[in-house]
């Protein structure tokens, strides 16, 4: 379902008016969104899957004037991800284990793979900010990003193979850059995370209106 984007009260909320009736929403990112969240913006929404729930909706993906749709449904990376590692990509071939939330030290890492002999752990990050073409993470300070990175780092020296996977959630886009004005411990630990062996995943998505698919990894 399509509506138009009115406001933002907090970031768990939005007002949309839907066929001329104004509507509230769960907002599926706690990101600031705000370059995409602009008063008159198309906006899709799913019906929730919880009948009690207070809000019958949720906001899934934002139409933005230069690019298309973007999905900013933040469990959506993880989803795709998963059916990425499970159609054999050419990083990870010949999976024998393939384990989502898997608990490392104070963290729960994303998916834990074995590839034969190897050990594998993979942290998503969904990218939404686009400028002048790029994609950028995060938009806005995230102290558990820069947690995750040093448990990869932690990994990397105890022998596990790691990557931080950014999906991004928007068509056109391929490169992706610390937001380094936003929050320039994120990119510091990212630097440091390069540098110790933690490889970065950049994965271009196809965006529909209601679907999200990633193309052409790099």
């Amino acid at each position: 379902m399509v509506g138009t984007f009115l406001d933002r009260p907090n970031r768990f909320i939005a007002h949309v008016e839907i066929d001329g009736t104004t509507e509230t929403v769960h907002v599926k990112n706690t990101g600031r969104c705000k370059e995409l969240l602009l008063p008159g913006s198309e906006v899709v929404l799913a019906v929730s899957e919880n009948p009690a729930r207070r809000t019958k909706y949720d906001l899934i993906a934002v139409k933005k004037a230069n690019l298309g749709w973007v999905n900013i449904d933040s469990q959506a990376p993880n989803v795709v991800v998963k059916e990425w590692l499970c159609s054999n990509p050419a990083p990870f071939q010949g999976i024998t284990l393939l384990k989502p939330e898997h608990q490392y030290g104070n963290s729960r890492v994303d998916f834990y793979l074995e590839c034969g002999s190897r050990k594998i752990f993979i942290e998503v990050k969904g990218c939404t900010l686009e400028i002048d073409g790029m994609g950028y993470f995060p938009d806005a300070p995230t102290e558990r990003g820069v947690k995750h990175l040093h448990e990869l780092m932690k990994a990397v020296s105890e022998g596990y193979e790691c990557y931080i996977a950014f999906v991004i959630a928007m068509p056109g886009v391929t490169q992706v850059f610390p937001n380094r004005e936003t929050h320039p411990e994120f990119g510091e630990a990212l630097d440091a995370a390069e540098k110790a062996g933690v490889k970065i995943l950049r994965l271009p998505c196809n965006v529909t209106p209601d679907s999200l698919r990633i193309t052409n990894p790099s």
